[in-house]
Parts: structure tokens; sequence; C-alpha cells
């Protein structure tokens, strides 16, 4: 069997939320959640917060970035494109109509929700949404979600994305729902895998390698056969029918009042320079966690050759404890992360499910799966605290 090296490198995406701000403390629970954190790259925006006030007619929800944004990417906002913005209640349900500048309400709908109208977006990176006169007021104490991007998939997905600045640092985006109620939140701009007491809040995320040798993660049986650093897995030669295992340990400290959670992702399939890839366990079914099978080797279909999945030992996960003991699934994508770490409140770093855990890799092949001696992927840690 040719041998088989996988590089790991992890991305770290930081979201630093901040309550009310000292001007104006009506909004609460503010936070934006960034899809990339790197310098200069473009990234959607997922801004959430609790209105103090109802939104009524002509009032507005105004969004607006620090300056090092750039909103004049290619291709640029337009208020004519309703596309590139969502505003929502949190939970989905409620899906509130934007409409084109100076369309507002929607003479086709019937008004038995609130509508918007993109009233306007400047080259200072400030986006203003107006309540349109005649439809539904937005409640006070509603939980509002506004995506900016292509994550903005109501009707069709957008295609305009704001340019993080070039330079890390934290950020401050203030949000203005209705005219009165204001609060900041700020994000941190970081490049790599580095996140430390620089960033402007107590948030620290830490990836530990764990040596060969080690008891595997979650329950599983044996011990780790491969020796991980905070950056790399390095599978080495891999046998066919024998199914190797690693692990990562990670940490969570912050001050956070409403905790954390900690999604991984995949850029793509372990993959080799040929195009011959070691698929996802369970073929991308990253939502179910089930015991470990084998690879079938069924000679008709290369996905069925080799696999590789993830599981966690944190029990208290946003649905509860879905890795149970030695279950695995598939590992995310930049869509559909996997949710591997979670907490609730203020995290020390130490404590199991609530400031820290170990996060175990499987792999196994059938003497099927294609030689190679180049298979690579990314996998990137997206950690994001609540305060």
């Amino acid at each position: 069997m040719a041998k088989i090296t996988k590089i790991l490198s992890i991305l770290l995406t930081l979201v630093l939320v901040f309550g009310n701000s000292v001007f104006a403390a009506k909004l609460n629970s503010v936070s934006d959640t960034l899809s990339d954190s790197e310098p200069g790259v473009k990234a959607n925006h997922t801004l959430k917060f609790t209105t103090k006030s109802s939104i009524t007619a002509s009032s507005t929800i105004v969004i607006d970035f620090a300056d090092g944004f750039q909103s004049t990417s290619t291709p640029a906002f337009d208020a004519a494109d309703v596309l590139d913005y969502d505003i929502a209640t949190s939970t989905g349900v409620a899906e509130f109509t934007i409409n084109v500048a100076g369309k507002c309400p929607n003479p086709t709908l019937d008004q038995d929700t609130a509508e918007f109208e993109i009233t306007s977006i400047s080259s200072a990176n400030v986006f203003t949404f107006t309540h349109c006169n005649g439809t539904l007021d937005v409640a006070a104490n509603s939980d509002i979600t506004v995506e900016i991007g292509t994550n903005a998939a109501a009707g069709g997905t957008g295609d305009s994305q704001l340019a993080n600045p070039t330079a890390a640092g934290s950020y401050v985006i203030t949000i203005t729902a209705p005219a009165a109620d204001s609060a900041d939140t700020r994000v941190a701009i970081v490049p790599d895998v580095t996140v430390t007491a620089k960033v402007k809040t107590n948030f620290t995320f830490t990836v530990s390698g764990v040596a060969s040798g080690s008891t595997a993660a979650n329950g599983d049986s044996g011990t780790t056969d491969v020796t991980t650093t905070s950056t790399s897995i390095p599978w080495d030669e891999l046998a066919s029918g024998v199914a190797k295992k690693a692990r990562q340990d990670l940490a969570v400290s912050t001050n956070a009042k409403n905790g954390f959670s900690v999604t991984i992702w995949q850029d793509q399939n372990l993959t080799s320079g040929d195009g011959s890839d070691v698929d996802n366990f369970q073929q991308s079914a990253t939502t179910t966690e089930v015991v470990w099978a084998s690879p079938a080797e069924d000679i008709d279909d290369e996905t069925t050759w080799g696999h590789q999945g993830i599981t966690s030992e944190d029990t208290t996960l946003t649905a509860g404890d879905n890795y149970g003991t030695a279950l695995y699934s598939g590992i995310g994508s930049q869509g559909a992360p996997v949710e591997i770490f979670f907490h609730t409140g203020p995290a020390n770093g130490t404590t199991a499910n609530k400031g820290a855990t170990k996060v175990g890799f499987k792999i196994e092949v059938s003497a099927l799966q294609e030689a190679a001696d180049d298979y690579t992927q990314s996998l990137n840690y997206i950690a994001t605290p609540i305060f």
C-alpha cells in the first residue's frame, strides 16, 4: 500500500460579541458571526440581536460596519438586488420580505408580515433597511437575525460579500433598530490558528496535539495510532482493513455570559493530486452519529473504498449527547459545519464539557482504495463566544 499522508491545517474563526454599548443600552444579545475571519477575504455576516422597542412604519434597521470593511467588493452591493440580504426571526419561522428601494410595500403580497425596503447602502459600509408602512410591526423583544452575503438564501442566493479589513484586529459593528435603540458588537479579524490575549476580550481557544498511544477519544477501544499537533494529523501509511485513530484536545477559557460554540468543517474529502479521495464517513451524513463501520468495498462504487469520521466527548452539545459512546459522524462542510463543543456559560479551560473536551478522528480504507502518497485536506475549527 502506498504511503498516504494527511496534513491537517486548522483555521480558527473567532467572533467576539459584546452586549449593550455605553451610549445606547437597549438592544440585547448582539452578535455578528463571520463565515471567515482571515484578513482581506470576503465573508458572510450573520447578525443577531433582540429588540427592546417595536419596529413600526418607516422605522429603520441600520447596520454600520467599521471603515476597514469593504462593501464595494465585486460584485458590489446594490439597493436593487434584494438577494444579498435576509431579515427574519432567529428561528427562521417568519421570514420578512425585503423589497428593492422605492417598492415598499410589495403590492403582490398580503402584508400579513413585516416588510422592509433597502433604503440605502453607503460606501462607508452602512446598510439601512426601512420598515414598510402598512405591513405588520416587528414586536418589542423580538429575536432578529440579519444575513448579509451569500448566506442570504430566502427567494434566491446572494452574490455579494463584504471584504474583511486587511489588518488583523478587533472591529466594531453598530446596530440600530429602531433609531433610539442601539448596541455595538465586535468581530476579531485574525490570521491562521492563534487566538490570544491580544484580542480585547476574555476568550481563548486552544487546540492541543496528542501523542500516539494515548487513550482514544469518547470511549473508543484501544489507543491512538498517530501523534497529532495543533495543526496536523499525519495518518502516514494506511493498511487495508485496519482502522486508525487520532485525537486532539480542545480548551476554551472565557467570561462570556452565554457561553460558546465550536464547530468544524472540511474544505474537501482527503484527496490526492490525481483526484482520488478517502470519502466522508456515511457519505456526508454529518448529522447522524452511528457506530463505526468498515468500508463496504463495493468494486462498482468508489465511495465505499475508504472513509474518515469524527467523534466528540462533549455530552452537552446543543442537541445533547450526540456522540454517545464511540459514535462517529462525517466531518461537516462550510455550509453545514458539525458542532463538537458547546457550553452555555463562562468556561475555565479545564472542566469537561464546560471548558475542555476531546475530539477523535478515525480513518479506514479497503484494498480498493486508490494508491497515492499525497492525500491532503484542510479542517477548520470555528469558535464563537456569546457575551
